[in-house]
């Protein structure tokens, strides 16, 4: 038996664990302790995932959350060598580019316990983003990097990664392993904000740091949003640090915000919603697996390939730029009929190339 220690603390690793755990489940080699460092912990962004998903319950809840970066990043790095140390895995595994990401990469290498980095290669290529540092330094060290795309593969080509002592696999995005079999069930569901079940709507979400934790671009990206409520209903479910931050930044909403949704109330809004505006990674390919256009409240994304086949437009926090890019976006007619995160059988894959390893 192969023993994996998996590392989680945020919603998107919420939703990748959940597939790739019940994929392990249903082996008969791995032996599979998850650890949940305690980066999101209000229910919404944290327990309903579990519970909806069905995700195995962690065996350790960190309760890490709420501090800076660096404080945040050394308390997990000091608990997670811990916990490994008491474990003794053959390999962890983590996922994308968080700070617990990061943190369980480095807590595994310092042990001489081999890294599986699942959703590698991407780059949005600029360092001042959090997630560009904890993505560039986690695959630097990883022994095993499963990338979700071809571009993400060609990101390490170009990097040198051929040189270095690791496996790099093209594997899919495993998200969209998720979305498949979760459209199966979002029919049955009941509309998650009813007075909108047969209205035409933008989903919309703000979490970003280069966003809420600027002044100047937080109240250009709302007064667009306003602008845009004008002509067409908007459902922004708002992340606890979001909340916070429009309510001190004093602009007046001219349209109603909602508490986190869970995973597949987000799914039923996708399918039903008009078009797609949010600095959220993770929506940015759900939209495109729900044929949905998207406008990206970033000047950078690592899902490059939706920008370059014109599924994703990048409007910044300018307010005019965002205005004209719903405008340009909410009538563009795409031909959404391309291959560019696999068949959805990258759990599958992540599996196949493990049993190699026994």
């Amino acid at each position: 038996m192969l023993k994996i220690v998996t590392i989680i603390g945020a919603r998107p690793q919420f939703i990748k664990a959940s597939i790739v755990s019940k994929t392990f489940k249903e082996s008969d080699f791995i032996n599979e302790t998850i650890i949940h460092t305690g980066q999101h912990f209000d229910f919404n962004m944290d327990r309903i995932f579990f519970n909806e998903l069905s995700i195995p319950i962690p065996k350790y809840n960190l309760n890490i959350n709420s501090v800076s970066h660096g404080e945040m990043t050394g308390r997990m790095i000091i608990d997670l060598e811990k916990l490994l140390l008491q474990e003794k895995p053959d390999l962890v595994l983590v996922y994308g580019d968080t700070n617990s990401t990061l943190a369980g990469a480095l807590a595994a290498k310092k042990l001489h316990v081999k890294i599986i980095h699942v959703e590698a290669g991407l780059r949005s290529f600029n360092m001042r983003m959090p997630e560009e540092v904890n993505r560039v330094l986690t695959d630097r060290i990883s022994d095993i990097l499963f990338c979700p795309t071809v571009k993400a593969v060609a990101n390490l080509e170009n990097e040198g990664f051929n040189n270095f002592d690791c496996k790099v696999i093209k594997n899919g995005d495993v998200m969209f392993d998720l979305a498949l079999r979760s459209k199966k069930i979002i029919d049955d569901l009941k509309f998650p904000i009813r007075k909108f079940k047969n209205q035409k709507f933008i989903l919309c979400t703000i979490h970003r740091e280069e966003n809420t934790n600027d002044a100047e671009k937080l109240k250009s990206i709302l007064n667009a949003l306003n602008r845009i409520a004008n002509e067409i209903e908007i459902i922004l479910p708002l992340h606890p640090r979001s909340n916070k931050s429009i309510d001190s930044n004093k602009t007046k909403l001219n349209f109603k915000t909602y508490d986190p949704l869970g995973y597949l109330d987000m799914l039923k809004l996708l399918k039903h919603c008009a078009l797609v505006i949010t600095d959220s990674g993770g929506l940015q390919k759900e939209a495109f697996f729900f044929k949905k256009n998207c406008v990206t409240l970033r000047e950078q994304t690592e899902w490059t390939e939706l920008v370059e086949n014109g599924f994703n437009v990048l409007a910044g926090s300018n307010e005019n730029i965002i205005y004209d890019s719903y405008k340009a976006m909410i009538h563009k007619n795409n031909n959404f009929d391309i291959n560019l995160y696999g068949n959805g059988n990258a759990s599958q894959i992540i599996l196949d190339t493990l049993y190699e390893l026994q």
